[in-house]
């Protein structure tokens, strides 16, 4: 079968690689794609005729003949366009637009932690600048301030001090810096901790659900082996945050008991409220999670998976990620076994001179074949495009390099001895990622 996948990051590039390694994919539609997924094995990128119409893609998916859809950003989530997909008869990973809202708005993501006894962060949301600024005055510092709507991993501050704080709110509300997305803030409790990142795998349609018969009725998520994010851009969680410098995956940290926890606490209140609201939820959903003294907390749910976990994740899968896909959407996913290798996955990234600030593009990159050539070595593309047989950046995260071995130690030392095959101006990447003080403490999603 085809397989169409909507997005052209990073996260992107790892799901189509994935895909491709089913015997059941005969090809992989990368819409619109990037500069990875142009040279991957059984992919072929094209460009829609409109990338902000989604009759576009379905057009593509109808002239290509594929049978199913797999949706990698948050953003076409939230306008509707899983709901857009199967109501032109395409079976769609992804969560339809209602159910989306857990991501695109944090005040509706942070009234259904509540409304099912989600353990989570205590926090207040305004729409005012001025009642915004007196709650700080009366709470104090730290807090956490978060725009509430998508803003591209841009939207959060946490601010130490009341001056930060107050300078966040002016920045996210009265600057306009995020748009839309800073008109409604959320200002939430510091949590102290570690974080922590589960990626998951859910099938929830209500019981009258006219999309499928088959998945009617199904409420199911199955987790994946844990991971965590270095959102800091510089080793020993300093410097700005960014939209991730890095990934490990399994946690040596993460142990049987806080996952049991994790469980009773985060996961299945999630699954009853899912159910409670019926919504159509069949596709990823990604839990942020702060590793507290008194337990887990969540901090945030995104609707998708998550970059750059998925590129430290994906390869310590060890079953069919195409098979995973379909008993997404066809409602068989409480029967799929999903099987882990042992081991561990070290992914850094690369980004441009400059980011997350400003940064140039159209750099040459340049990659040493025998990168390619590594067993358990992959470089999974973010920001670069093909410009006939080369590469370019087009982006400030330009690629991750993710590599597996049986220990943590091989893992990573592969992992960085690959970005000696890696070269572009400008080049800058944290040489911590996974190692002992690299996990940033607070809440910093």
């Amino acid at each position: 079968m085809k397989i169409l996948v909507v997005g052209s990051g990073g996260r992107e590039h790892a799901i189509c690689w994935k895909l491709a390694q089913s015997p059941l994919v005969t090809e992989v539609i990368c819409v619109p794609g990037n500069g990875g997924t142009a040279f991957e094995e059984k992919c072929r990128n094209i460009v829609p005729e409109n990338q902000n119409d989604f009759s576009s893609y379905v057009k593509i998916a109808l002239q290509e003949k594929c049978s199913l859809a797999v949706i990698g950003p948050e953003d076409p989530l939230a306008e509707g366009i899983a709901d857009v997909f199967w109501a032109a008869g395409i079976p769609c990973v992804g969560p339809k637009a209602k159910a989306a809202q857990l991501e695109a708005s944090k005040d509706f993501a942070k009234s259904f932690m509540r409304k099912y006894n989600v353990a989570c962060a205590a926090s207040e949301t305004f729409t005012s600048e001025t009642e915004a600024a007196a709650y700080l005055d009366r709470h104090g510092a730290p807090v956490v301030i978060k725009a509430d709507g998508l803003a591209a991993g841009k939207g959060v501050t946490v601010a130490a001090t009341l001056a930060e704080a107050h300078a966040a709110l002016t920045d996210i509300m009265d600057s306009g810096r995020v748009g839309s997305a800073g008109k409604k803030i959320v200002i939430e409790d510091y949590l102290e901790g570690v974080e922590m990142s589960v990626l998951a795998a859910a099938c929830v349609t209500p019981a009258s659900s006219a999309a499928t018969t088959a998945a009617a009725g199904t409420a199911v998520i199955v987790p994946f082996v844990p991971a965590r994010d270095h959102k800091r851009l510089k080793d020993g969680a300093k410097g700005p945050n960014t939209g991730g410098m890095g990934a490990v995956a399994p946690l040596s940290d993460v142990t049987p008991e806080i996952m049991k926890l994790f469980d009773r606490d985060i996961l299945q209140p999630t699954l009853n409220g899912l159910k409670a609201e019926q919504f159509d939820y069949r596709g990823f959903i990604f839990f942020g999670v702060m590793l507290t003294a008194e337990g887990p907390k969540l901090l945030e749910y995104n609707v998708r998976l998550g970059d750059p976990e998925t590129q430290a994740v994906l390869p310590l899968m060890d079953c069919d990620f195409a098979a995973l896909c379909c008993s997404i959407a066809d409602g068989s996913l409480g029967s799929f076994s999903c099987i882990w290798k042992k081991g561990f996955c070290v992914a850094p990234v690369a980004v441009s001179g400059g980011y997350p600030g400003s940064y140039r593009k159209g750099l040459p990159l340049q990659i040493k074949k025998e990168t390619f050539r590594q067993p358990d070595v992959h470089l999974f593309i973010a920001g670069a495009v093909c410009n006939g047989i080369s590469l370019a950046t087009s982006g400030g995260r330009v690629l991750a390099c993710s590599a597996y071995a049986p220990t943590f130690e091989g893992a990573w030392k592969k992992a960085y001895e690959s970005f000696g095959s890696v070269h572009f101006e400008g080049m800058f990447y944290r040489r911590d990622i996974g190692l002992p003080g690299a996990a940033v403490s607070g809440s910093l999603s």
